[in-house]
C-alpha cells in the first residue's frame, strides 16, 4: 500500500508517527486543506510530469499553477502531465496521494519556489487521505529534492 511506502521512507528520518490519516478524503487541495484545517496555498502538491530525462515530481504550493514558459525554460520540453493510468506505476503512488515520500528510485524531485513563502506546509503521504506537517528544511530533507524550481504562476499576483 502506498501510504506505507511513504511512511516507511518517512521512518528513516523518525517522522513516520507525524503523518495524520483523515476518515475523510483530502486529495484535492481544497479536500486536503479542509481535513488539515488550513489555507489551500499551504497544501504542498506533487505533479508528475514526463520530460526528455524521465518523470519528475514537481512539489508546488496549493494555489498555483504550472508556467508552461518557465516550465519550458527549465526542462526544456513542453509541460506534460502523466495520465491518471500512469501515475501509479511510473511514480509509485496513486492520484489524490502522490507525494515525493517512498516514490520509485527513477524519479526526480523538485520543489517550487512558490512554497518559501510559509514556515510550514502539507504534502499527502501516499494516500487520498493522508498529510504530514513539514517545515521546508524538512521538506528539503525528507524528499530528496535535486532543486529548487521556479515553475509555477499564480502566486506573485
Amino acid at each position: 500500500m502506498s501510504i506505507e511506502k511513504a511512511k516507511s521512507h518517512l521512518r528513516q528520518f523518525g517522522v513516520e508517527d507525524r503523518v495524520k490519516e483523515f476518515d475523510v478524503s483530502s486529495a484535492t487541495v481544497e479536500l486536503a486543506a479542509q481535513a488539515v484545517g488550513c489555507e489551500p496555498a499551504r497544501i504542498a502538491k506533487t505533479l508528475s510530469f514526463r520530460t526528455n530525462d524521465g518523470v519528475i515530481l514537481i512539489v508546488a504550493a496549493g494555489d498555483t499553477k504550472v508556467d508552461n514558459p518557465k516550465y519550458k525554460a527549465r526542462f526544456g520540453c513542453k509541460a506534460k502531465m502523466l495520465s491518471f493510468e500512469e501515475v501509479e506505476p511510473e511514480i509509485g503512488h496513486a492520484v489524490g496521494g502522490v507525494c515525493p515520500f517512498g516514490v520509485n528510485a527513477d524519479v526526480t524531485v523538485f520543489l517550487d519556489e512558490s512554497l518559501h513563502r510559509f514556515e510550514t506546509v502539507f504534502p499527502a503521504c501516499g494516500s487520498s487521505n493522508s498529510a504530514i506537517e513539514l517545515t521546508i528544511p524538512e521538506l528539503e530533507k525528507f524528499s530528496g529534492y535535486k532543486a529548487w524550481v521556479d515553475v509555477c504562476k499564480g502566486w506573485r499576483e
